[in-house]
């Protein structure tokens, strides 16, 4: 069975998470683990000679107490998707957050984590700042990152990115793996620059090798690739984008809202991050 981390805060973008956490662990036939971090105070106890341990036996039963109360909310929304038969386990633990996802990743083989985001200008304040943006570059496991704005929905199409590289063709396999099991097309983009080195031949190729495959190629040539991009995501009327290798910077300027501002829906589909760093094979991982 797969595991599936989903790192919650509680918070309205985690509850909203949980949902997509829950539908793409049905979908890969996979069980959740359910973390929930703190960080404790540093207190010097020179200060506190006598009740220094009573201080953070106090703070960290209050922790439990929250997530103890929070969990059956968890529950409930499972129930109320029809999604209560999926398997669910929680840790609690104190310390950074990023430390303890990768030393839950590596403890309980982690095969995808499932993690909300916020932020009044969407993906842009997410990968400039926030704990999911953190995340998405410190672990070596594909991460399905969803904003709060992405109810969910049944995935129809799922746009992916390439540049007809090698490892490019083996990351969109493994994305077909997935769009079967969710009975969803992939609609496939390579924006096609001045300086573009890829030959009609190789393109020809790929267009042959996937052809009994739910996928569509689209070659638009264009030297404004975020911008490219991002009209892609609006006009083909993308339910989940993936992607593999970007860095931060380029998520940044991707959904900045001075690109996302005239498509407002831009901001609200989750995105699969695809790790280049083979640490395991994701079509092994997707095959259920």
């Amino acid at each position: 069975m797969k595991k599936i981390l989903f790192p919650t805060d509680f918070s309205p973008a985690a509850t909203n998470a949980f949902i997509h956490a829950l539908e793409f662990a049905k979908i890969v036939q996979g069980e959740l683990i359910l973390l929930h971090t703190f960080d404790l105070p540093i207190y010097d106890n020179q200060y506190f000679p006598e009740n220094y341990n009573v201080i953070f036996d106090s703070l960290q039963l209050s922790q439990f107490d929250a997530f103890k109360d929070e969990i059956p909310k968890l529950r409930a929304i499972a129930e109320e998707q029809n999604l209560d038969k999926i398997k669910m386990s929680h840790r609690l633990m104190d310390g950074d957050l990023i430390y303890n996802i990768k030393k839950v990743i590596k403890e309980d083989k982690i095969d995808f984590v499932v993690m909300g985001t916020a932020g009044e200008t969407g993906w842009g304040t997410f990968f400039l700042g926030t704990n999911t943006g953190s995340v998405i570059n410190a672990i070596d496991v594909p991460m399905l990152s969803v904003p709060l704005e992405a109810k969910f929905k049944k995935i129809k199409t799922i746009g992916f990115t390439t540049r007809y590289r090698t490892k490019d063709k083996k990351a969109l396999k493994e994305v077909i793996t997935i769009a079967k099991k969710m009975n969803a097309q992939v609609r496939c983009l390579y924006v096609k620059t001045s300086t573009s080195d890829v030959s009609e031949t190789t393109i020809k190729k790929w267009d042959t090798e996937f052809a009994k495959e739910p996928v569509i190629f689209s070659v638009i040539p264009s030297d404004e690739i975020k911008e490219t991009i991002i009209d892609f995501i609006l006009f083909k009327e993308i339910d989940l984008l993936v992607m593999l290798a970007y860095k931060r910077n380029f998520f940044v300027e991707l959904f900045k809202p001075s690109l996302t501002e005239k498509f407002a829906n831009t901001s609200s589909i989750p995105i699969l991050a695809l790790r280049e760093k083979k640490s395991r094979n994701f079509e092994e991982v997707a095959a259920g």
